[in-house]
């Protein structure tokens, strides 16, 4: 069976192109195309003014923000387009030449001479410089703005995705008293809705409040699968802001777009997303030596005998079974592979507590519906969510991810919707796909050994245990090799003098251990191992009922005590071996450590005293 499985592992290459194809009859853009972001900017003078004295100025959080996005798309998404505008400033340079709005940055890719030129005007000396060379003006219309925004989009040539303007402002109400300019923001505003780009008010505190009710609901639009009904409340510190970005900044790709039949003739359309996948440093790119350009690997089959070139038709595939070879043409490879259309298939319902911890073979997925595909897709969905989270259940499917890829039975584990104190949400509403294992992947495993703990040991280690709890939250835990990865990258690109020390938060906090348990892990000791028990070396575990007898066996050595003093006062104590010399450790009751060189000089350090 192993063979069979490994022989649909082999086929990713081919799956991906059907996969792909698969995706063009949907009629979706989504799989195709690079991400483009603007950040337009407010740069009138309250954008500058600190209201707390202990808090970053609007403005200083919003750049602080923006060379973030920066350094995480260098990393992780390097072909995505980014841009910056300002608007009211007194300066202007744009396309159609409005006035009080300055493109910064065209739609590029992210690099590290954008990040410098955006470090610029971070801080005290940074305000300086963006008055010097931009000014502040509040005579301004954020309906050219939006304009100016609207024909960076126009101007990029390559194909596009999803297409994204964020905007940053403390200014609920930028034209109160001029209705002209809100009409034609307004009007503006729906043109950018019709031709698919998203805006998103990244709103920043302000004296009073930020009301957004006041021009800013009509104006805002957002894409169909975080229309939410809820609007985030205004950031006053750097962190509420980054979350808020990066909850709208982070790609929502789906991993594949199928129909749930929950019957013969009922169906709903429902996107498949990962939300934990491992993270991998880049691979390195392999560059000509000469000229520095990517080179690209070919790979093609020869002869073995004659040394001339195989095309595609001039190869079979073959499976070795019981010593004998199986040879299988093209046709009949596919036809094995191909069990039935991709999709989840309804097949019943079973209590939640049914589903063991054991039964995760591999990360889970998402399901979310898809209402731009089948009509109606989210209304049942809701309804099936609503029902599963009162009845306490989960769903039993049968799952086929895409074409020929052998079928999995799936749990659905329904998941209500969680929002934090800033209304940014926590956890999305909708099911978590769980791979669940066929009975030839569990595997039986007979514990033989088993080594009771009488009451009292029992309850000295609930209390250590007890005394170690912590609240636990992987997003609190980065992994310190990447970190510092990437900051050595980081600082290359940038021509930093030295990169930044990644702090390692994996490493335990020894210290405030020990001051926690203090005295306890002495008393476990003492319940648990015998008198004199060493860590390194093979101590005897004290029988269950705590029997004060114990029988202490002396190690038993081959070299005598004068043979010994003989090598200490020649210096040929390390002609011994290993455990030789833990023997002696022993038998002496001398504490070595492990390596060879700690063991040498505690019995150097005894017998030269002796």
């Amino acid at each position: 069976m192993s063979d069979w499985v490994s022989y649909y592992k082999h086929e990713e290459g081919e799956e991906e192109e059907d996969q792909d194809g698969e995706v063009e009859v949907l009629g979706e853009y989504k799989y195709s195309g690079r991400d483009t972001l603007v950040f337009l900017v407010d740069a009138s003078r309250a954008m500058f003014d600190s209201y707390d004295n202990d808090d970053l100025a609007p403005f200083d959080m919003t750049i602080q923000c923006i060379q973030n996005v920066y350094t995480n798309k260098i990393i992780s998404h390097d072909r995505d387009l980014v841009g910056v505008v300002f608007y009211g400033t007194e300066q202007h340079k744009n396309s159609v030449d409005f006035k009080h709005i300055y493109v910064l940055q065209d739609l590029d890719n992210p690099g590290a001479k954008r990040v410098l030129e955006l470090r610029k005007y971070k801080g005290e000396q940074g305000r300086v410089l963006f008055h010097k060379s931009f000014g502040h003006s509040g005579d301004y219309s954020l309906g050219e703005a939006l304009w100016v925004c609207s024909n960076l989009f126009s101007a990029v040539r390559l194909k596009m995705s999803h297409k994204r303007i964020m905007l940053f402002t403390n200014n609920d109400n930028p034209h109160g008293n001029d209705s002209v300019k809100a009409k034609f923001a307004r009007t503006k505003a729906a043109d950018l809705r019709e031709t698919g780009i998203y805006l998103d008010l990244m709103h920043l505190k302000k004296p009073g409040g930020f009301d957004i009710s006041l021009f800013y609901r009509d104006i805002i639009n957002t894409a169909e699968d975080e229309d939410l009904g809820v609007q985030f409340d205004e950031s006053s510190k750097l962190e509420d802001l980054m979350k808020k970005v990066r909850a709208k900044e982070t790609r929502k790709r789906a991993l594949s777009r199928l129909n749930f039949y929950l019957g013969k003739d009922m169906a709903l359309a429902v996107g498949i997303y990962n939300l934990v996948q491992k993270a991998f440093k880049q691979p390195p790119v392999k560059l000509y030596r000469e000229t520095n350009e990517p080179v690209k690997t070919k790979t093609r089959t020869f002869n073995r005998e004659t040394g001339s070139l195989l095309l595609p038709s001039d190869t079979k595939r073959a499976q070795t079974y019981g010593n004998c070879q199986i040879v299988l043409e093209k046709e009949e490879t596919e036809e094995v592979k191909r069990f039935d259309s991709p999709g989840l298939f309804l097949i019943g319902f079973k209590p939640l507590v049914m589903l063991k911890r054991h039964h995760h073979i591999k990360p889970a997925q998402f399901i979310y519906p898809e209402e731009s595909l089948i009509s109606g897709s989210t209304t049942l969905f809701n309804a099936l969510l609503i029902k599963c989270l009162e009845k306490k259940v989960m769903a039993v499917c049968r799952y086929i991810s895409r074409r020929n890829t052998p079928p999995r039975f799936i749990a659905l584990v329904p998941q209500e919707e969680v929002l934090d104190e800033q209304n940014v949400q926590v956890a999305p509403p909708g099911f978590h796909l769980i791979s669940l294992p066929y009975a030839d992947d569990k595997r039986n495993i007979d514990f033989t050994e088993k080594v009771p703990a009488n009451e009292e040991q029992v309850d000295k280690m609930k209390e250590i245990v007890q005394k170690l709890r912590f609240k636990y939250r992987s997003e609190s835990f980065e992994n310190p090799v990447l970190q510092q990865h990437y900051m050595n990258l980081e600082a290359l690109a940038l021509d930093l003098m030295e990169p930044e020390k990644a702090e390692d938060l994996t490493v335990p906090k020894t210290e405030a251990i020990d001051c926690r348990i203090d005295h306890l892990v002495e008393e476990f000791k003492q319940l648990v191992y015998p008198p004199g028990y060493d860590p390194e070396g093979k101590a005897t575990k004290r029988k269950q009922g705590g029997s004060s007898e114990q029988v202490e066996k002396k190690a038993k050595i081959e070299i005598s005590e004068e043979e010994l003093k003989n090598h200490v006062r020649k210096g040929t104590l390390g002609k011994l071996t290993v455990p030789l010399l833990k023997d002696v450790c022993r038998s002496y009751r001398l504490k070595g450590g492990g390596k060879k060189q700690e063991l040498l000089d505690v019995i150097t350090e005894y017998f030269s005293s002796h």
